[in-house]
């Protein structure tokens, strides 16, 4: 018994042994001021909070956000569809928060990313008009920056007869920007450079390089740093040029004549394709995806550019070598092709500091030639600086630390990305299909949305996707996506009021905000148990809500303790029904509401009768009535 309580009781004991026509009035009293401590008159409402994020629509929706609980990364998301000139920035639910369009009407080539001031700096398709004859996957050639109203405040153009932007950039902590692009040479120059005419399908090879930018006025931009996969070259094919070697001895370069891609394909210009860029600022490195190679490769940014050309300085000591490469032993000698670990892949990237696996590399594994993707991380073997080679020939690690996938459900031959989150979980851009995944470090899905925009627009509700020109290929494609956390300093002082879903759809109740409560996506408040009171304003959810037989507000079924007349004892145990069982003058075990004879001192005469109280009033030796 509580002290209130205690107190109370006191109080009744009082004023009965003086006043005894006071205690019903008394009781009654005492009841409503001296509940138990654990029974609430507050009405227990479930907050917006503890509904982040209700969806299951696998079964009504074919577009858009089909599923999402509570272990979702708060956020936005950031992507732009492939057929569109026009970047979404999207919340959890799927709703339009923003959206740039590009003022030159400009697809994306491929990537976009959000700055720090709210503008997006993304790269563009100059198209087949553009010089040279460049014309693969992942083509550019235009960077754009756009403000947050619309406003183009700045672009640039890496597009001549001999190179040309492509697939990825990266926006560095200094304001400048790393660029992929393919520079051309001619046949002369790859057999020059030692390469098998047998694997020249094309007159022309298309090495990868790097750029880094300074970006200054409206349309200009000065380069401040290059490097040049064909400064780094060995080959074993024609021992006349200065470049030949031992390429197993030599796992810092790069085998020209190493050609991986098999079909129509091999032997073509589009020697490398690097597909992704990350910086990495602590270690002043960038690490590259090249798909044609199945590699990846770390290389030092600390150098000059004319180091970048050679073997030496930077931070490694080692110039524009490669520091570190894993997925395709085989390519410099030291493994076969069943030891490949990657297969086509794309987006690699650092995962950024403070979160789960931060330091190690994360990729999209395409799994080309494996029939599945996989998201793979990937433990890099660093130590003192340096990339331990294991067993004095390759680059471990022999397994990946952390992998997840669903089989042939998510089998992208191309594209795609991810991204580790702040919470651990992982965003995934299965980029064939436009559909975004999020999950947790368990696998399990939390969060699942398909782009809604085609070339034609947006689909409608209920639409099925229509296909791409390739096998397994949709019209609602995307590059790859980015999540920004509602604490990112871009999107400070923005307005971040959603708007609708992106895709056109039927709302069966407009005057409801049914946000996050709309479980099936009809845009109505939902009432899962079937009880009269939807899910926002449901107390005791699963349950029928109108069943309160104490009357307390809270239904039974969630109630833990059912008790009608209010004395803290629940009613499947309350001994005096309608009355507060903790009133027991005469301690006899019988609640004085239901109890017959109130007799304290145990004499047989009720209290309220007693003339000598805690003794026997049967004692009267002299029979004088005292």
């Amino acid at each position: 018994m509580s002290l209130l309580e205690k107190v109370c009781l006191f109080r009744m004991v009082v004023v009965v042994k003086y006043k005894s026509v006071l205690l019903i009035l008394l009781i009654l009293n005492s009841i409503l001021v001296c509940l138990p401590e654990n029974v609430s008159s507050e009405q227990p409402i479930i907050s917006d909070d503890d509904k982040i994020c209700n969806a299951e629509r696998n079964n009504t929706w074919t577009m858009g956000l089909i599923y999402c609980d509570n272990r979702v990364n708060h956020g936005y998301t950031l992507f732009s569809p492939m057929s569109s000139d026009t970047t979404y920035l999207i919340d959890i639910h799927g709703r339009e928060v923003h959206s740039w369009e590009s003022p030159g009407g400009y697809r994306p080539g491929l990537s976009a990313y959000l700055l720090d001031d709210g503008d997006i700096l993304r790269t563009a398709n100059l198209g087949s008009s553009a010089a040279g004859s460049f014309s693969a996957g992942g083509i550019a050639g235009r960077v754009e920056r756009i403000s947050w109203e619309g406003e183009l405040e700045w672009y640039w153009e890496y597009s001549t007869q001999n190179v040309r932007s492509h697939h990825d950039i990266e926006p560095m902590p200094n304001g400048n920007i790393l660029m992929i692009a393919w520079e051309e040479k001619s046949e002369q120059e790859a057999i020059q450079a030692g390469r098998n005419t047998s694997k020249l399908k094309d007159s022309t090879l298309w090495p990868d390089h790097i750029i880094e930018i300074e970006p200054f006025g409206t349309n200009s931009a000065n380069i401040v740093w290059e490097w040049h996969a064909w400064d780094h070259l060995i080959q074993d094919y024609d021992s006349t040029k200065d470049n030949f070697g031992v390429i197993a001895d030599h796992p810092e370069l790069i085998d020209i004549n190493f050609v991986d891609i098999t079909g129509s394909r091999a032997g073509g210009s589009d020697w490398m394709h690097c597909n992704g860029i990350d910086y990495n600022e602590v270690l002043d490195q960038i690490v590259i995806s090249c798909k044609n190679m199945n590699e990846i490769y770390i290389i030092d940014h600390s150098t000059t550019t004319e180091e970048a050309r050679g073997h030496t300085g930077g931070n490694s000591g080692k110039g524009g070598d490669i520091l570190y490469r894993w997925g395709n032993p085989e390519s410099y000698g030291a493994g076969t092709s069943n030891e490949q670990k990657l297969f086509s892949q794309h987006d690699i990237q650092w995962i950024e500091e403070g979160r789960p696996g931060e330091g190690n590399l994360i990729v999209y594994n395409n799994g080309n030639d494996r029939g599945y993707s996989s998201i793979d991380v990937i433990n890099v073997p660093l130590s003192s600086g340096t990339y331990q080679l294991q067993n004095g020939s390759s680059w471990g690690p022999e397994n990946v630390s952390w992998t997840w996938d669903i089989g042939t459900e998510m089998y992208a031959k191309s594209i795609s990305g991810v991204e580790r989150l702040a919470n651990g979980n992982t965003l995934i851009t299965y980029g064939t299909k436009g559909t975004f995944y999020e999950v947790n470090l368990n696998g399990e899905i939390v969060w699942k949305y398909i782009s809604p925009k085609v070339s034609s627009g947006e689909l409608h509700q209920g639409e099925q996707i229509p296909s791409g020109n390739q096998e397994n290929t949709y019209r609602n494609n995307v590059f790859k996506i980015r999540r920004y956390a509602e604490t990112f300093a871009g999107l400070n002082d923005k307005n971040l009021t959603p708007g609708d879903y992106l895709e056109n759809w039927d709302d069966l109740c407009p005057n409801e905000e049914s946000i996050p409560w709309d479980k099936d996506g009809d845009g109505c408040l939902d009432d899962d148990d079937q009880d009269g009171v939807t899910n926002n304003l449901d107390k005791c959810e699963g349950f029928d809500d109108n069943i309160d037989v104490d009357f307390d507000e809270i239904p039974d079924d969630c109630d833990s303790l059912i008790d009608t007349d209010r004395d803290g004892v629940s009613n499947d145990l309350d001994s005096c029904e309608g009355y507060n069982d903790n009133l027991d003058i005469d301690n006899d075990g019988i609640s004085d509401d239901c109890d017959d004879l109130i007799d304290s001192d145990k004499d047989g005469v009720a209290n309220h009768l007693d003339l000598c109280e805690g003794y026997d009033d049967n004692l009267d030796n002299d029979t004088d009535g005292i």
